[in-house]
């Protein structure tokens, strides 16, 4: 008998429909899975035939035949378990046949139960543009699939179960899309009140929450550089709906979602400078989302930025600009968003104390210029902001001067970004770091005085048309900041002292 059944897998971030066709013929017992499968959909056969037996179910002893279409689209992970097990079932005529708008996934353990997949949501978000009605997931990635609105949601425990209830539909028991549980407070290890003094810095980066800017700090060893970018992500304003789901699709695919859960605080990523640029970027053999796509919507932290490889600065130039990373292979090329804060923190020389009153600089100009130089010119432009952090005094790390908590400074980057998503309201922009020249020159309205400055600032500072771009959309956070429409001269001073043309001479 031929029995046929649904599956979805994941190309990219995109889900596309499988159809498992299952053919049981006389002949000697015996096992054959066709369809381009990889290594983890070739050992399925083990699996199933263990969890069916385990389940309480009989295996047939005749010649089966599994064809994964379409044929040329290679197939990879254990998703498939389950699919193949109920038309296994039904080829055997143990079930009855299942519409073909119900999709199954799964991955079956030898006793029958079902484990958690990845790409689940991705499948749930593209099914029902296929026109597929119902959903059987695991129980442990119901949670995200139920961020989509308009699908039935099966959570499947075991195959036991799931075979009881296909021999009785009207006992399935549906779950509708269910509104993720969100908190107002963002959770982070530090508070801006735990670092003392740097309040300059504190400034510079609630610009850079405002506006979605990237910055880069600049200090001797022990300053608070870390702990800063840490207390970062307490000012970030909560994930929307929208962002929530594409984030969690992203971890999802990547397989670094939290089991029996999905991302409800914006992501922050720190990889160490070890990594490579395809773990950074994405890539390999069949492309996966690297650490900028996992931190779409949130925070990159690079530490000790010059002592990450050429290699991976330099790929980090395109997804800045464009907010996307392509990665072209030859079995063809996939494109993963990546619109993230730069956040990066680095020594001022190699020893660290190029710029510390306390302790004397043991390196030559030559190493300096030298260090300095492993980040080039086009990467820097990238960055909006260029703070320098300076040693804190040890009054103010014994002092009893009280800052403002993260609450306070979330406060205000919120009801920033509500400004921006007024604005952008007929745009496909989120921030002011993402608009265009276009956007720039309808949206970003200066004084006669603060032209004025800007063009002198250019012309003596000799910026290029990116950074006075940049310096614009700056200058526009700032202006949201303050609540005020029309950019004005102290707001282009503030904008522009964060160049890095001026923050070298502090150094």
């Amino acid at each position: 008998m031929l029995a046929h059944v649904r599956s979805m897998t994941t190309v990219g971030l995109d889900a596309i429909p499988i159809d498992v066709e299952v053919d049981l013929n006389p002949g000697l017992p015996g096992l054959t899975i066709v369809g381009l499968p990889d290594k983890a959909v070739e050992e399925s056969k083990e699996r199933v035939r263990s969890a069916i037996q385990n389940a309480g179910h009989a295996f047939p002893m005749r010649r089966l035949t599994i064809n994964l279409a379409p044929a040329d689209l290679r197939k990879a992970g254990p998703s498939f378990d389950l699919p193949i097990a109920v038309a296994v079932l039904i080829a055997d005529e143990q079930l009855q046949p299942v519409p073909l708008d119900w999709i199954f996934l799964g991955e079956l353990s030898l006793d029958g139960t079902v484990r958690p997949i990845t790409g689940a949501l991705a499948a749930a978000t593209d099914a029902q543009k296929h026109g597929i009605r119902r959903l059987f997931v695991p129980a442990a990635n119901v949670a995200e699939a139920r961020l989509v609105r308009g699908l039935q949601i099966i959570a499947v425990e075991n195959l036991h179960s799931l075979v009881q209830a296909l021999r009785e539909p009207n006992t399935l028991t549906f779950l509708e899309h269910e509104p993720p549980k969100t908190s107002d407070e963002a959770l982070a290890r530090v508070d801006f009140q735990d670092v003392r003094g740097q309040e300059h810095a504190k400034r510079a980066l609630e610009i850079a929450a405002a506006g979605a800017h990237n910055i880069l700090m600049m200090g001797p060893p022990g300053s608070g550089k870390t702990m800063l970018a840490e207390a970062f992500a307490g000012i970030l304003p909560p994930l929307t709906y929208d962002e929530m789901v594409d984030v969690t699709k992203i971890w999802s695919v990547a397989g670094a979602l939290p089991q029996a859960s999905i991302v409800t605080e914006r992501p922050f990523r720190a990889p160490h400078h070890t990594a490579s640029h395809i773990a950074v970027v994405g890539g390999g053999q069949w492309p996966r989302p690297g650490e900028i796509s996992l931190a779409h919507r949130g925070v990159l932290f690079l530490d000790e930025l010059p002592e990450f490889p050429r290699s991976v600065l330099e790929v980090l130039r395109q997804p800045l600009e464009s907010g996307s990373v392509a990665i072209a292979r030859a079995q063809g090329s996939l494109t993963y968003p990546a619109r993230f804060t730069l956040v990066a923190a680095q020594n001022p020389c190699p020893c660290g104390y190029a710029t510390d009153p306390e302790r004397h600089c043991t390196c030559s100009p030559t190493q300096v210029v030298r260090y300095r130089r492993r980040i080039s010119g086009p990467l820097l432009d990238r960055i909006d902001l260029h703070v320098h952090v300076p040693r804190v005094p040890h009054d103010k790390l014994t002092g009893t001067d009280a800052s403002e908590p993260s609450r306070v400074v979330r406060n205000r980057v919120v009801a920033a970004r509500a400004r921006q998503r007024e604005r952008f309201a007929d745009r496909n922009i989120i921030t002011n770091s993402e608009m265009s020249t276009r956007d720039v020159r309808e949206l970003v309205t200066l004084s006669d005085e603060a032209q004025a400055l800007t063009n002198q600032a250019v012309r003596q500072l000799k910026l290029s048309a990116r950074v006075y771009l940049r310096i614009l959309k700056l200058a526009r956070t700032i202006a949201d900041l303050e609540g005020i429409d029309l950019i004005t001269p102290t707001v282009i001073a503030e904008a522009l002292q964060y160049r890095p043309a001026l923050t070298e001479q502090v150094l």
